[in-house]
């Protein structure tokens, strides 16, 4: 018996926020939700600042630069969080404090 199996990459076309989501819309039809929880930069940053963001390549990724993150649109698929430690996000958070 044979499978066949079919891949098509899927691509950002945009990203929405509602109170505690993040909201992409892919080029396919699908439209996904994830919580913003899981990206500890996006969740720390303003309105203004998750609005502000680019598609990378054809929509592959997603990239904030005011707050110095890239989401890749198969990870939010695959389900996966920020994998920054903490160490790290301490560090941003401290440096975000300071140049305010």
């Amino acid at each position: 018996m044979s499978i066949l199996t079919l891949e098509r990459e899927s691509f950002a076309r945009s990203v929405g926020f509602t109170v505690d989501a993040m909201v992409v819309d892919l080029d396919d039809g699908r439209t996904l939700s994830v919580p913003l929880a899981w990206y500890p930069r996006l969740s720390a940053g303003t309105q203004a600042e998750r609005e502000h963001y680019e598609l990378i390549g054809a929509g592959e990724g997603i990239h904030w630069p005011d707050l110095d993150e890239d989401i890749s649109v198969e990870g939010i698929i695959a389900g996966r969080r920020s994998a920054e430690s903490s160490e790290s996000l301490t560090r941003w958070l401290n440096n975000r404090k300071a140049a305010q």
